[in-house]
């Protein structure tokens, strides 16, 4: 039980040091969402149901997976730099509380974009969802992966590289992943790659839990994003670890 309240404890103080950025996060989540949306319409013009129902799943993928990969390792970069991860890891806390608070807060501050982004693609493609009933645990799994995945590329990496890293996965995760098109649509080699790269899976998770009549997803991928779970988890705990 100390162990889960100082857990609790480090995510409250996290939520309360990033109180005047929270309301800047709510905004981008809400741009994510609505311009993936709109954006994709524009480009499709008025799709067949089985395009639309692709760009309304994906726009909620898109929009936990750029929480996690994009935003989780530029703030922690920032910490790097202006010195107060030092500081965090100088307390007389288990250093992998601190990782499950920090994955705590991204998995939570991920999950109104995603719901947005589930209302806005309904409301914009007219589509009725059928929603599985796992879906709220698998949310949360794609969340953490995504957020465990940031977390290790800014513990691994010198900030800049790390921001440079993020910037470039903008432009993977909205044209370069089949989030919201069939991977049947890309190259066969691109197409290897995402199979055991997180994103596809991600996407596969939360497609077959808000479409459950139209989408599935395979043991192999769900498979494959576990693994990069734990790995990025594992990855991101052994660099905390390492002496200031």
């Amino acid at each position: 039980m100390t162990a889960v309240r100082q857990t609790l404890l480090l995510a409250q103080w996290q939520f309360r040091r990033q109180s005047t950025f929270l309301p800047l996060l709510v905004v981008v989540q809400v741009f994510i969402a609505v311009a993936t949306v709109v954006g994709y319409g524009l480009l499709v013009g008025d799709p067949p149901p089985e395009v639309a129902l692709y760009l309304a799943t994906g726009a909620p993928t898109i929009t936990l997976i750029t929480v996690g990969l994009v935003m989780t390792p530029q703030l922690l970069a920032q910490s790097k730099t202006e010195g107060s991860l030092d500081w965090m890891r100088t307390l007389p806390v288990p250093r992998g509380l601190f990782l499950a608070s920090d994955l705590l807060v991204w998995t939570v501050l991920a999950l109104p974009g995603m719901v947005l982004g589930v209302l806005v693609g309904a409301a914009r493609f007219d589509i009725e969802l059928s929603i599985a009933p796992w879906l709220v645990p698998a949310t949360l799994l794609v969340s953490m992966t995504a957020a465990a995945v940031g977390y290790a590329l800014a513990s691994v990496l010198p900030p800049p590289l790390a921001n440079l890293v993020t910037q470039m996965l903008v432009f993977v995760v909205l044209l370069f992943s089949p989030v919201s098109y069939p991977a049947e649509r890309m190259p066969t080699w691109l197409q290897q790659v995402h199979e055991w790269a997180p994103i596809e899976p991600m996407a596969q998770l939360v497609r077959a839990g808000l479409a459950q009549d139209a989408f599935s997803i395979s043991g192999r991928s769900l498979l494959v994003l576990v693994v990069w779970c734990l790995v990025a988890t594992g990855a991101a705990a052994l660099a905390l670890r390492r002496r200031v």
